[in-house]
């Protein structure tokens, strides 16, 4: 399982947000004049929450949560004793502005010195602890780099050196030959695709030279189609999106082409035990009795199975089963004379006469609750397209791929803003593409829940694209 950036930053603020209670309570246990723990008192509230203010503040001017992994442990030290002296002083403070004149000044040193201990130590146990794990090949990401200068070898060498980075370089790729490599240079960039389907590469990282500019964008087209994520050594800001994301790498800056809030571990989580949630509500509630009815239909008024099996790409290429009702007839076929995928139009005549109002209303796609249950899709994400669709719109389709590096859904952003159905021209395709990257890039939780309550509005209105 790949640890996330922003899911280990939530954990360790949640970490230190405990450590500053306990070592509050500490204090108060300690103290002279108080020898039990008493449940805080309008002051004791106000200067709790006044601490956490505080600790917001000072741990963002002193670089506490940037990159904590990649940066040495002198400089996160520096950083603690920094922001612990601010706490010091602003617990002082605030004993002096409320007055409160019953509290032994004892506990802001109990305080202090507790708080320092514990900080150190859990930022400390939390950098070994992350070491030992992929000391052992657990949570390593795979990394290409590009461009074999004094750029990328310096970048290399601060990999190799850093294990707890939890980052391994496979090799290089540099349209001159580096003979001081020792064997971990792969080819010139042209063989970049060659590279990418024969080895397991997380990330690419392009280290070029400003005057190798002209290279930048068919590396970046062949990752696409690999799905494969890339940063840029230093920032070419024409590469990225507009959710791009800047950060340190050591002494680097590192450009993230595109943001992924869906794909951060505590993100999938929820959005994992929402679908289950929704999907077994669907099947108990509304699938097993008209999901039947609706079979009984089919069954009576044509020849052929309940319901249409289809392999169809999940996350990150997976492939899977989609399960729907058949609403074609059963022996139509899927490409045409010239081999290629057909399509479905209006007033199509491989279509049922069933088929059309489930095709309608979105009733044809029930059946992939159970894909959604089973882990295959979710309830909302970009539509999965047939595997030969796929393979047509990968070469025609700009950034087409990145569309698969979340799980697919039963309805989209690109389907509640009327791009569903037929997409015969490029241009259609794309805007779909597009919406379904914007919906990547910018997802939240509500969003979902917004395009769910949008798909049953136009269920109940009727959508003039469906077909």
């Amino acid at each position: 399982m790949q640890i996330y950036r922003q899911s280990l930053l939530y954990f360790r603020v949640f970490l230190d947000s405990l450590i500053i209670i306990f070592s509050y309570l500490i204090s108060l246990w300690f103290s002279p004049k108080i020898l039990i723990i008493r449940m805080p008192d309008t002051s004791e509230g106000y200067i709790l929450l006044a601490l956490f203010v505080v600790w917001g503040f000072s741990s963002r001017t002193y670089n506490l949560y940037d990159e904590f992994m990649s940066s040495n442990f002198s400089f996160e030290f520096s950083g603690i004793l920094k922001a612990v002296f601010v706490q010091s002083l602003s617990s002082a403070l605030l004993f002096f502005l409320l007055k409160v004149i019953y509290f032994p000044r004892s506990i802001i040193i109990i305080y202090t010195i507790t708080l320092l201990v514990l900080l150190i130590s859990e930022r400390f146990i939390f950098r070994k602890i992350l070491e030992k794990i992929r000391k052992r090949g657990t949570d390593i990401r795979q990394l290409l780099i590009i461009g074999a200068g004094d750029l990328g070898k310096d970048f290399s060498d601060s990999i190799t050196n850093n294990v707890h980075f939890g980052y391994c370089v496979i090799g290089f790729l540099d349209d001159d030959p580096k003979p001081y490599l020792d064997g971990k240079y792969l080819g010139k960039i042209d063989e970049l695709n060659n590279v990418l389907s024969s080895n397991c590469v997380d990330d690419v990282i392009i280290a070029l030279p400003n005057y190798a500019e002209n290279k930048f964008d068919g590396i970046l087209r062949i990752c696409e189609n690999h799905t494969t994520r890339v940063k840029i050594i230093p920032d070419y800001s024409k590469f990225v999106t507009g959710k791009f994301e800047i950060s340190m790498f050591g002494k680097y800056p590192i450009v993230s082409v595109r943001k992924e809030p869906i794909n951060e571990i505590h993100w999938r989580v929820i959005k994992r035990a929402f679908d289950i949630f929704f999907s077994l509500a669907v099947i108990v509630t509304v699938l097993w009795w008209f999901g039947g009815i609706i079979a009984l239909i089919i069954k009576i008024t044509s020849k052929g199975p309940v319901l249409f099996k289809q392999e169809r790409w999940g996350r990150n290429n997976k492939k899977f089963l989609t399960l729907k009702f058949r609403s074609m007839d059963y022996d139509s076929k899927d490409v045409d004379e010239n081999g290629k995928f057909q399509q479905a139009t209006k007033d199509d005549p491989r279509i049922t006469t069933i088929g059309k109002y489930l095709r309608k209303a979105n009733l044809d796609e029930l059946p992939q609750f159970w894909n959604v249950f089973r882990g295959d899709m979710s309830v909302v994400g970009p539509r999965p397209h047939p595997e030969l669709l796929n393979l047509e719109s990968k070469v025609n389709i700009d950034r087409y791929m990145l569309r698969t590096l979340v799980k697919p859904g039963i309805s989209g952003w690109a389907q509640v803003n009327g791009y569903r159905g037929e997409t015969k021209d490029s241009e259609l395709m794309q805007k779909r593409v597009d919406y379904d990257l914007w919906y990547i890039e910018n997802w939240t939780f509500l969003m979902d829940i917004q395009i769910i309550f949008m798909t049953l509005f136009i269920m109940l209105k009727g959508d003039p694209r469906a077909m």
